[in-house]
């Protein structure tokens, strides 16, 4: 039911437009069907009233804040309609304002649920721990646990609050809060953080933190102040909009002087009517985002399109950004005499087959790639965050998993080391050519990282272009260095995929993010989302906002042009009232239609 509600929310900003239109078909049925005329007039009124009362009460309050609109002269032209009787071009002029106004209610009506499912992955309610019990038997609201009180949570389980670890044991992912691509192995009494999954078995946490001061909860409280602070977008209409106002009314003017005649004046104003200005600017934006859909990126703010066409600093989060969030095994160096590395994977994957591990995964991915002899483990026995071991072929190997990075594994027999598995979390693909295609094209290069430092010097290496690199940053952090960036005047857009990013997703100019299932609270802070996982779709994203807003303006230039063009014209006792309608009309297909370019994907 309330997605329902939420829908018709949604369009509820197309009625008037709607009624508006009904009221201009009705009312032309009336007149020149059934020669109705008196009847046809108050329909028409009564259309234009209700279609011109959001456009007054916008424009009132822009004067009181000193803010200076485009509607001034659709204003303008609809009082000059009434008074000069001229109902069906007062229509007119109200549909096409309406209608401009409700695409871009509409746009914004869905970026306003961008905290929705950042707020809801918390869950509202959580199990208690029952005394004597081994499982939660009492749900209660999130709100009302107390520090000290003991909750259960299952495997693959956000943890909702902060907290102690009461278990023996368990693996928990931290990566969408501090963008390490490994799962971190807790022992009995480590801190537990609020937001992280639980992928071990289920757990105990017994809480020290509330919800209101927990950690994912201060997160949220971040976006939330960053989504306030950031600068609303201007219309791009707007910046032409006061001259070309002056312009008009100067017109307008002169034509009252000369004739005396508000037919003529009328004839201007409906010319001068800024549908064009209106007009272009959603519909080119609509288009780009079409254009992005296409090719797998989610528009969901379509001011963002305008914001990262002038985008000139670009600032990427490095795990599971630009590179592949998880270890890859990236060689094997052979210590032990009479092995080679088909044994060696077959020991080693026997050993870690039933692992949760990471590096678990990547070492039977590749005995599985290389299909090397199965081997049985006996005896194994796995000692969380440093070693699993067992028995094969009569001899005990040992895995040694090295230090925090995990970025190398020893393969021990005994105390002999047999070989050395080197982990790495490897670039994407194409991130290397695609970064060093923005640079060339004068993208000012960040990179933010919560790896230690050592690692992000590793990257620097393998990624080998000229970025500014810096780690060890928590999401306030990465937040601190987006305003530090601003300050300077850049105009930023951030590229990032973990629930960490979110806060400086949140700030930056543009938020741009790459999806994943476990990451969708990312993915609802950024304006942008990349859903195809491919690292070229960030210049795609940029490639088609700077097209579109050429195409923009483009329209806005020659609709504008049209009109000043028209309004000479008109002024000079050429185009009356009705034929100026019909012409802005011709001129708004025109402005429609070019805008529509923006719909074409160029390669």
């Amino acid at each position: 039911m309330h997605k329902i509600h939420s829908h018709i929310d949604r369009y509820s900003m197309f009625i008037v437009p709607i009624i508006v239109s009904l009221t201009l078909g009705l009312g032309l049925l009336l007149r020149f069907g059934f020669g109705m005329e008196l009847v046809s007039n108050i329909i028409f009124v009564l259309g234009i009233i209700l279609g011109s009362v959001e456009v007054v009460r916008e424009s009132i309050v822009s004067i009181m804040h000193k803010n200076f609109a485009i509607d001034y002269i659709a204003i303008l032209a609809i009082i000059v309609s009434i008074i000069s009787k001229q109902y069906i071009v007062g229509s007119v002029i109200v549909l096409m304002i309406s209608g401009g106004g409700a695409l871009e209610k509409y746009a914004q009506a869905k970026a306003r649920s961008s905290l929705t499912a950042l707020t809801n992955r918390i869950p509202h309610e959580v199990l208690l721990y029952g005394d004597g019990t081994s499982d939660g038997d009492k749900k209660v609201a999130i709100s009302s646990v107390k520090i000290g009180q003991k909750i259960f949570v299952r495997k693959g389980e956000v943890i909702p609050l902060d907290g102690i670890l009461m278990s023996d044991y368990s693996q928990i992912d931290e990566s969408s809060l501090t963008g390490e691509a490994y799962l971190v192995d807790k022992m009995k009494g480590d801190k537990i953080r609020s937001g992280t999954v639980n992928l071990g078995t289920s757990i105990v946490i017994s809480v020290t933190k509330e919800d209101r001061n927990s950690t994912y909860r201060q997160i949220i409280n971040m976006v939330k102040k960053a989504q306030e602070e950031k600068s609303p977008m201007i219309r791009l209409a707007h910046r032409y909009n006061l001259s070309f106002t002056i312009l008009a009314l100067i017109i307008s003017a002169a034509a009252w002087f000369y004739w005396k005649d508000f037919n003529y004046v009328l004839a201007v104003l409906v010319i001068a009517t800024p549908c064009p200005l209106l007009l272009a600017t959603p519909i080119a934006l609509i288009g780009g985002m079409s254009a992005s859909a296409r090719k797998k990126i989610i528009v969901k703010n379509l001011a963002s399109i305008e914001v990262l066409s002038k985008a000139n600093t670009l600032v990427f989060d490095k795990t599971g950004t630009i590179t592949l969030g998880k270890p890859v095994l990236k060689h094997i160096n052979i210590v032990g005499k009479g092995y080679n590395k088909s044994k060696v994977l077959s020991i080693a994957e026997a050993i870690e087959r039933n692992s949760l591990h990471p590096v678990a995964h990547s070492i039977i991915k590749e005995a599985r790639k290389e299909r090397v002899q199965g081997l049985i483990a006996k005896d194994v026995v796995e000692k969380p965050g440093s070693q699993i071991s067992g028995i094969v072929g009569g001899s005990r190997f040992t895995m040694l998993r090295g230090n925090d990075n995990k970025e190398d594994v020893h393969l021990m027999e005994g105390r002999k080391l047999i070989a050395e598995f080197v982990f790495e979390d490897v670039p994407k693909s194409d991130a290397k050519s695609i970064i060093n295609k923005l640079g060339r094209q004068g993208m000012d290069i960040h990179v933010f990282t919560g790896d230690k430092k050592e690692a992000a010097m590793r990257f620097e290496k393998i990624i080998d272009l000229d970025v500014d690199v810096e780690s060890g940053m928590s999401p306030e952090d990465k937040q601190n260095g987006i305003k530090k960036l601003k300050r300077k005047g850049k105009i930023v857009a951030m590229v990032g995929d973990g629930i960490n990013d979110a806060p400086a997703l949140a700030l930056a100019d543009v938020g741009m993010v790459f999806s994943h299932e476990e990451h969708t609270a990312s993915s609802e802070a950024a304006d942008i989302v990349f859903l195809g996982g491919t690292f070229s779709e960030v210049y795609d994203s940029i490639r088609i906002s700077q097209r579109t807003m050429k195409i923009a303006k483009q329209s806005i230039f020659v609709g504008l042009g049209l009109s000043i063009i028209g309004m000479g014209f008109a002024a000079g006792g050429l185009i009356v009232p009705i034929v100026g309608a019909v012409i802005q009309e011709a001129i708004d297909v025109s402005v429609i239609f070019n805008s529509l370019r923006a719909l074409e994907i160029k390669k």
